[in-house]
């Protein structure tokens, strides 16, 4: 499975879980149930990294936020933010910044609203600078 596909199967997964609460073995199990939506190896290690560390996730979101709260946020915003901020704490490599902001964006351009893409980009962005300093955190849609 492309990595592409491992993200946005794990996204739904915990979008999915965000209404029922449900345990990383239950979402797993479930997302096993519907083949086109399967959680891989990959998505699995991304989901588990979620739940051990949500605290420093959050941490890492909120004071990007500015005037805003995880809790005021569109739950499929605040899911494919925290999920790509665990990708980029914990995914063991920090070169890959600019591919976790990218497909963090176009899960937003599929899945939230309008202009949404836009304020994703923007605070992976300043959780990337922050993490890397400026060199590593290339936001390919700053361009656009």
């Amino acid at each position: 499975m492309k990595r592409r596909t491992a993200r946005e199967n794990a996204f739904i997964a915990v979008f999915e879980a965000s209404f029922n609460a449900e345990s990383m073995e239950e979402i797993i199990a479930q997302s096993r149930e519907t083949p086109e939506y399967a959680v891989d190896a990959y998505g699995e290690a991304l989901i588990a990294n979620f739940y051990a560390h949500s605290s420093e996730v959050e941490d890492a979101i909120k004071d990007k936020l500015k005037d805003w709260s995880l809790a005021r946020l569109p739950r499929v915003n605040a899911t494919i933010l925290r999920l790509a901020v665990t990708e980029m704490l914990f995914n063991g490599r920090d070169d890959m910044d600019s591919i976790v902001i990218n497909e963090a964006v176009e899960l937003a351009k599929k899945y939230a609203g309008d202009s949404d893409y836009q304020f994703i980009n923007g605070v992976l962005g300043a959780v990337s600078r922050e993490m890397h300093g400026e060199q590593n955190s290339v936001c390919p849609q700053e361009e656009q």
